[in-house]
């Protein structure tokens, strides 16, 4: 008798005329962590949808303990066991964390929903050691909070296979890390998962077996004790990668200001936060989770109406009573959540390419759209980036969480802006396309583009910045230029541990 939770045969989907999975084999085996690998695009969330009844698949057959099933929604996938932890949140922001956690299989007594048993269900998450406050409504909560939530939804109702889809991704190294002690813990239980993940360091350090995608078909399956990163990377992309850092040689001193910040807060967030970045220069801007990092980006851009202080880019102060006036001043912002802030997902490649551009490249005449004008521009700037030119009119929820990063970027790049603020740049994407995306941010510094990378990977915000700030409790706390940061500089700042606040450190 085969021990294998789920079998999966020769697995086919397609959306429309593009083939997202071709004939792709999977087994998972009762209790094992079982790692999908691949460049975005890969198949990688198509397959755990498919597994999670999300998607029908077009060919193919799925076993549940040597039983064949037909799963034609994610209900019946979860009466199978199988839960979904994708990597874009389903969740309600008016309810509170307890009610999106029992969200469709509430507690109730009487008809009613038993709130005071909701709040006892509070004891099963203990496995989980998330500190979540069980009655806020889950729409205060900073994403990395909600992805906890997400989590914890699949845990309590007792899944036998947990697919989670980039779980990491919005969680910082403490919460990641601890979110790896409970999938292990999980797995000693009996609970079988499916992990999707770009952090090849962690897939290595939690997978019993590991299985890449490429292109939409398995390269490989094996156990993990036999892979490096190296050697996925390999099978991932199909010939060695370099991924060093492109070359970004910083701004000489005769090189102006573009962009100035002075005394910038945000009630409850950022408190008197002052900066300077010349044109060319890449600044990295560091601090943990919760430090004001991605509140500075939005006051900064003139998104969040309740910032005050003063923003001027080359010399002349922007109206900052919302975001037009920001891109009108050629300040572009790359925010954190892209499903959240930065696309809209049911609308084409196109559409999200032109959105912020409309104006400045004459595509909008008595209130309609040029659509000759805007298919040009949009097709060109899409080479620039790397989306492929056949995804253009789909909708762009269609694409992997990779090219919807690029398409990102391409709306961004037909503003012309003179500064960037690109926060989590490179969140959930493969090691091909971060490479792509590093290309494109020391690109535009070299056009003379003020950069700001917001980045809680440090090896990201050494590789790239010429000059590194840390923010710790909505301040900046220090300081590094000239080469000399490190990771453990960097991060004693943050933790307030280095005794340099306030400092500059040459």
């Amino acid at each position: 008798m085969s021990t294998a939770f789920l079998e999966a045969s020769s697995l086919t989907k397609r959306f429309g005329g593009a083939t997202a999975l071709e004939a792709v084999d999977l087994t998972v085996q009762a209790g094992e962590i079982h790692g999908l690998v691949g460049e975005n695009g890969a198949g990688k969330s198509t397959l755990g949808k498919v597994i999670a009844g999300v998607h029908r698949p077009d060919s193919g057959t799925i076993c549940i303990r040597g039983e064949r099933v037909h799963f034609r929604h994610p209900r019946d996938a979860a009466a199978s066991g199988i839960t979904l932890v994708a990597q874009e949140l389903a969740l309600v922001p008016k309810l509170s964390v307890m009610e999106n956690i029992f969200l469709g299989v509430e507690p109730t007594r009487f008809g009613f929903i038993d709130r005071s048993a909701l709040r006892a269900a509070r004891s099963a998450l203990d496995i989980l050691e998330f500190d979540l406050p069980a009655d806020v409504a889950v729409g205060e909560l900073r994403i990395a909070d909600q992805q906890k939530v997400e989590i914890a939804r699949a845990v309590v109702r007792s899944a036998r296979l947990i697919v989670f889809d980039e779980p990491t991704a919005s969680l910082g190294a403490s919460d990641a890390a601890r979110l790896i002690a409970t999938m292990r813990r999980l797995a000693e239980t009996g609970t079988s998962m499916v992990f999707v993940s770009h952090a090849l360091t962690d897939v290595l350090n939690v997978c019993d077996s590991i299985t890449i995608l490429r292109d939409g078909h398995c390269v490989r399956s094996g156990a993990a004790a036999q892979e490096t990163a190296s050697s996925l990377v390999d099978g991932m992309i199909g010939q060695s990668l370099d991924t060093t850092f492109p070359e970004a040689h910083p701004p000489g001193p005769a090189a102006p200001v573009r962009l100035k910040v002075l005394n910038i807060s945000v009630p409850g967030a950022v408190t008197d936060v002052s900066l300077e970045v010349r044109a060319g220069e890449i600044l990295g801007l560091a601090g943990l989770i919760g430090s004001g990092r991605s509140e500075l980006a939005h006051a900064i851009f003139g998104s969040d109406p309740h910032a005050s202080g003063t923003v001027l880019v080359d010399g002349r102060e922007v109206d900052r009573r919302g975001p037009w006036h920001g891109i009108e001043a050629g300040i572009a912002l790359l925010p954190e959540s892209r499903k959240d802030q930065g696309l809209v997902l049911g609308r084409s490649t196109t559409f999200n390419t032109s959105l912020s551009s409309m104006r400045r490249h004459g595509q909008s005449r008595l209130g309609f759209i040029n659509r000759g004008t805007e298919a040009s521009v949009t097709q060109d700037v899409a080479q620039r980036v790397t989306v492929n030119s056949r995804s253009m009119q789909i909708p762009v929820s269609l694409l992997s969480g990779g090219n919807q990063q690029k398409v990102m970027f391409g709306k961004w790049l037909l503003t012309e802006p003179k500064v960037l603020i690109a926060d989590e740049p490179t969140r959930g994407v493969d090691v091909g396309a971060k490479k792509r995306i590093y290309e494109i941010i020391v690109d535009l510094a070299k056009s003379g583009v003020a950069v700001i990378v917001i980045s809680s990977e440090l090896e990201e915000v050494l590789g790239l910045a010429h000059r590194v700030c840390v923010m710790r409790g909505g301040r900046l706390v220090g300081e590094h230029s000239g080469g000399l940061a490190t990771s453990a500089s960097i991060l004693n700042m943050a933790f307030g541990t280095s005794g340099t606040d306030g400092m500059e450190l040459h």
